[in-house]
């Protein structure tokens, strides 16, 4: 949409867009910044300011046209997904240190719910900020699409081969089959899967 900027009346100086057409120009630059980055992100809020205190004027239009630009260009650069990735990487670590304590401690089994738990989701996660739809896949297909797309590669590929059998051991709490070298080895791929996919370059 192209806004239309037209001479002041009474004799001041500058121009001003009518206010049904800024107005829905700034509605539907509102929402697509609410949808990409969400309710608190900064984005969101300086145009939210911005669109409150705008009368139309062309200085107004101009500020909320730089931020929806900014907001578009962080986008277009990847970086709405890096963060993304980085505040899960976080979460993903918690996960793993709470399971290499819970192995130390003697809780092989709750250790390998934790590791396989958090590496299940990381590798979710990460197929779809790569643009794969993996959103009801089990854990083995998830694997075949990350392969697929030669989205790991080498030992980590290699490695990777047999995850799924060990997450389907844990979580039907088959305790028997699962060895503690087992579970150190997961532990050990997801802290090495975070740090390699999930933290900034």
């Amino acid at each position: 949409m192209v806004l239309r900027f037209v001479p002041n009346a009474s004799g001041m100086s500058g121009t001003h867009v009518s206010t049904g057409e800024w107005k829905q120009w700034a509605t539907s630059a509102q929402s697509l910044i609410r949808a990409v980055y969400g309710e608190s992100d900064p984005h969101r809020q300086n145009f939210d300011d911005a669109y409150r205190g705008c009368s139309g004027y062309d200085y107004d239009i101009q500020a909320l046209k730089g931020l929806f630009l900014s907001a578009k260009e962080d986008f277009e650069g990847g970086y709405v997904f890096d963060v993304d990735l980085r505040v899960s990487g976080e979460v993903f670590g918690d996960f793993v240190a709470l399971a290499r304590q819970s192995l130390s401690e003697g809780h092989k089994d709750v250790a390998a719910v934790l590791a396989c738990a958090a590496l299940e989701d990381a590798l979710k996660r990460f197929a779809m900020a790569n643009g794969l739809d993996v959103g009801e896949k089990n854990m083995q297909e998830v694997v075949n699409s990350l392969k697929s797309k030669s989205l790991v590669a080498g030992a980590q590929r290699s490695l990777l081969d047999a995850m799924p059998k060990i997450r389907n051991i844990a979580m039907h709490a088959e305790w028997g089959k699962l060895s503690e070298p087992d579970v150190n080895g997961v532990i050990g791929f997801v802290e090495q899967f975070i740090l390699s996919k999930f933290s900034p370059n």
